[in-house]
């Protein structure tokens, strides 16, 4: 078998079977199969694309390249989530203590934030001396003693997935799905969940912008999921407003525990609400959505979500004194109101914008070895639909630095378009996707 002679065949239209897949992703781990051939390889799939078992094949080859954890002695059916990213999403910090309250188990590896979305990890160190660094020994202990870990993205999991995605992102072979969602499920596979509840986000401050695309995204995951064996569910929501009110790390991180006591955004809510009834479901802890979600309410009601996420927080190494005394979290030195420049009810709200915003301010990453500043953001006073007086101020930025916070306001100024006319509202759960 020659690389030379895959290369045609995918070029030229044709179908790769397994064991050539197999084949060039074992070579090109191993280096026998030079960067040039899987370039000219990657641009052959970017123009022909793959079918769902080429798909499927690939991303099971991106499994077997690493270490697959095996959860199985853990009771229970062990439920993963994944977001494809947005704005002010700090949903994994809500939804799995409730649904660890409500009896899943939820094994879940997270990331770091780079460029104007925000990373899971971030956001929990603004809990001091948290952690995601652990052994596989200790994920599984957490699972089965707390129901929550969450720990960093190992280079053991599908290690030929970062490797390829470096190699399609300086040849321009990143935005095709086969190879996008092969790269998101080879994680979701490895890190040995049952089941796998998928939030995909499309408009101004998603990955995908058109849904269309979000929807095609959704299906090739989900065929994936199931095609590996693991029960999968995608949900697509909507991001082209902020989620919550609340942009940046330590003011996420607020807004999430405010969620958990019962009084967070209505439509941060209904996302945890609706993502939690899937996972349920999922985990065979109830039967139908309404039946999900009253549990996930009285777990919110009776207090047991924020005791489980305190517990969480200690297990790994955080200070949960800050669940109950927010005031304990990282807190920005300024407070500054952006003052509307017009009236009229907001119309749209560049969503990438704001994620920008919070990045000039330092709450974001530029490069991998940025810092950032966990106290700075922006917090939101209108959103979509609201209307606004002309000198009445459209969101508080947090920060530290006065120029970057004027930075960050001149920009913000220009995200914001306004109607005159009412607008109507934007349907937040887009559609469901099961197999």
């Amino acid at each position: 078998m020659r690389m030379y002679d895959l290369i045609i065949k995918k070029r030229n239209g044709l179908t790769l079977s397994n064991e050539e897949i197999n084949f060039m992703i074992e070579g090109y781990q191993n280096n026998e199969i030079p960067d040039y051939q899987m370039s000219a390889m990657m641009m052959a799939i970017y123009f022909k694309g793959m079918n769902a078992d080429e798909t499927l094949a690939l991303t099971m080859a991106m499994v077997n390249s690493g270490e697959i954890l095996d959860l199985s002695d853990i009771d229970g059916i062990k439920v993963d989530k994944h977001s494809t990213g947005g704005v002010g999403d700090k949903t994994s910090l809500t939804l799995t203590p409730m649904v660890a309250a409500c009896g899943i188990k939820v094994a879940k590896m997270s990331g770091r934030g780079l460029g104007h979305t925000g990373g899971t990890i971030d956001k929990l160190e603004s809990f001091e001396g948290f952690s995601t660094d652990m052994t596989s020994e200790k994920f599984y202990t957490q699972i089965e003693e707390v129901g929550i870990a969450i720990m960093g993205q190992t280079k053991d999991l599908a290690p030929v997935d970062k490797k390829l995605y470096a190699l399609r992102d300086v040849t321009a072979t990143v935005d095709n799905l086969s190879l996008i969602a092969a790269s998101i499920m080879s994680k979701k596979i490895a890190a040995g969940a049952d089941a796998i509840c998928l939030d995909v986000k499309t408009g101004s401050g998603a990955f995908m912008k058109d849904e269309k695309d979000a929807y095609k995204l959704a299906k090739e995951m989900v065929d994936i999921g199931t095609g590996a064996g693991r029960k999968t569910i995608a949900v697509i929501t909507d991001m082209d407003q902020p989620l919550g009110n609340n942009v940046g790390n330590a003011l996420e991180v607020k807004e999430a525990i405010e969620t958990l006591q019962g009084h967070g955004p209505k439509d941060f809510e209904e996302l945890c609400l609706t993502l939690g009834s899937y996972m349920l479901i999922l985990g065979e802890k109830a039967n139908s959505i309404k039946e999900a979600r009253q549990m996930l309410l009285d777990v919110i009601e009776n207090g047991s979500a924020l005791a489980k996420f305190a517990e969480f927080i200690e297990a790994q190494g955080g200070d949960k004194c800050a669940v109950f005394h927010m005031d304990l979290l990282p807190k920005a030195q300024y407070e500054i109101p952006v003052l509307s420049e017009k009236s009229g009810f907001v119309s749209k709200i560049a969503c990438d914008e704001i994620g920008i915003c919070s990045l000039i301010l330092g709450g974001g990453r530029e490069t991998k070895e940025s810092v950032i500043d966990l106290a700075v953001g922006i917090k939101l006073l209108k959103k979509k639909g609201d209307y606004v007086k002309q000198g009445e101020p459209l969101c508080i930025i947090h920060g530290n630095d006065m120029e970057k916070i004027k930075l960050a306001k001149d920009r913000f100024l220009k995200a914001y378009d306004f109607s005159e006319t009412e607008i109507a509202p934007t349907q937040f759960i887009k559609a469901v996707l099961e197999a």
